[in-house]
């Protein structure tokens, strides 16, 4: 009986996670167009987090990058590093993407197996120039509300504000608020030899 409580409990703090670990709102999520004729091997490679919805599993992290290697077979690793603001301790998370569509789609799914319960979320690329910057978002259903969040990443720890603006161009021809985006702090940030 106490196996069965348990594994309830989990159940419930997976989906309390993983439903604020959003921003919450009433209603599916929209419908939003990817970018047309993806190119994930020009994607690959080292991307900085410049801003964030925000998300439970990157409380207080800053110094957040992400880089994405193709290791055979279709198949593309994604190493996530960040570092609590907090605490100072730095953390990594591995996982595989994978294309959800054709191949020149930018409708994306990441797994992280080493999470306790392996969910496939969605990661679409709304819009990138590749040496720049990357708007990506993400968006579940669940009933009568949705989860939804949004990253702007960058190849640049402290992209201009040109690099920035072509972000945000991106963000509002999708109509994303801006209103729930941080910025993540990329300052005084350690070189993480992991």
């Amino acid at each position: 009986m106490a196996g069965g409580i348990t594994a309830i409990a989990v159940l419930l703090i997976t989906d309390i996670a993983m439903t604020w670990a959003q921003v919450p709102a009433l209603g599916p999520c929209p419908e939003i167009e990817t970018m047309q004729g993806f190119n994930m091997q020009r994607y690959l490679g080292q991307w900085y987090e410049a801003e964030r919805y925000f998300a439970l599993f990157e409380f207080a992290g800053k110094c957040v990058n992400a880089n994405y290697t193709d290791i055979g077979d279709g198949r593309i690793s994604i190493l996530n590093r960040q570092m609590s603001s907090l605490t100072g301790i730095r953390s990594t998370i591995e996982g595989e993407v994978r294309l959800i569509g054709r191949t020149d789609e930018s409708k994306l799914s990441v797994k992280f197996p080493s999470l306790p319960v392996l969910v496939d979320a969605p990661y679409w690329v709304l819009g990138t120039d590749y040496e720049n910057y990357a708007v990506v978002w993400s968006c579940s259903n669940f009933g009568l509300f949705s989860t939804r969040n949004a990253w702007i990443l960058t190849r640049s720890r402290h992209p201009t504000l040109e690099i920035m603006e072509k972000a945000y161009s991106v963000v509002d021809k999708h109509g994303i608020s801006r209103a729930y985006f941080i910025r993540t702090d990329q300052k005084n940030c350690p070189k993480m030899l992991y």
